[in-house]
């Protein structure tokens, strides 16, 4: 193995460690002390702590996942597994380790719901941007998106985490604490998404031009992006029109605006959202990605 990549997989191993920490906090600072429904293995976790108090959360929740480790080691295969091991062992050590040294108070329900959402989610999207899972429900609704490959990974999730709040809820009898945990699993499930698709935001521009040679010229040369030409035709005039079709990065809109405006001010552009755009210049299409 090559130096780049073993600073690449160590500099991965780091933001698995960093991001363990983030959901350990999310889930002792937020979840714990307000008593709020916490879906997946963890959930459960909090259920067996519940009538077993001696049983600390971080340690039942590693033994509940060696079953799904088992499964996932037939399915993903050994890289998966391993950096998984890895993140659901951290972040359950981190978990009882927070929990011991740091004495976390209730606050504000609507508070806890929200930042711990917030907290949880985005640790778990780094997490799996890393190629790794911390056990329980993500390994689970891992191992799905390779069947419902349409999906979002923060749906899936949170499709499989509803039955564990409401398991939760029953066991603090506390139907409030299964409302604020659907409400917090929403926006886990959000800023998921987020960070795993919403950080490779680009545009797609139609751009219909009385001079589309001109701007298709200086988007090549000068944006380095490559143009479509599509052949349409006016519905009122009948004029048969060339439409150039771009996808170029969010910081080039502006520049892109500006080139066309000077070279025609009369264009007519179309500037759209666009995720998950493969291709050179963007990225590479990998096998089984979420």
């Amino acid at each position: 193995m090559d130096k780049s990549k073993i600073r690449q997989l160590v500099l991965s191993y780091l933001w698995i460690t960093l991001a363990s920490a983030v959901y350990a906090i999310g889930f002792d600072w937020c979840y714990v002390p307000n008593q709020i429904g916490f879906g997946g293995i963890t959930g459960v976790g909090q259920i067996v702590n519940h009538f077993l108090p001696f049983a600390p959360i971080g340690t039942v929740v590693i033994i509940l996942n060696i079953p799904l480790f088992l499964l996932g080691w037939r399915l993903l295969g050994g890289h998966l597994l391993f950096s998984s091991l890895y993140a659901m062992f951290v972040s359950s050590v981190f978990t009882d380790l927070f929990a011991a040294l740091i004495p976390f108070q209730p606050m504000d329900p609507m508070l806890a719901t929200i930042f711990g959402g917030l907290l949880v989610g985005l640790s778990l999207g780094a997490v799996l941007l890393q190629g790794a899972t911390t056990g329980g429900t993500d390994l689970l609704a891992r191992l799905l998106k390779l069947k419902m490959t349409w999906l979002p990974m923060g749906k899936l999730l949170m499709a499989v985490d509803l039955v564990v709040i409401a398991a939760v809820a029953l066991t603090f009898r506390n139907f409030s604490s299964a409302l604020y945990g659907v409400v917090s699993l929403y926006i886990s499930s959000v800023a998921m998404d987020m960070i795993l698709y919403g950080m490779d935001q680009a545009k797609v521009a139609y751009i219909i031009s009385s001079r589309p040679k001109e701007v298709a010229q200086a988007i090549l040369g000068d944006l380095d992006r490559g143009v479509t030409v599509l052949h349409g035709m006016g519905a009122w005039s009948g004029e048969e029109k060339q439409v150039l079709l771009c996808a170029f990065k969010q910081r080039q809109i502006v520049p892109l605006k500006r080139m066309v405006r000077a070279i025609d001010p009369e264009a007519f552009l179309i500037v759209c959202d666009a995720h998950e755009v493969l291709g050179d210049g963007f990225r590479s299409y990998q096998q089984n990605e979420l």
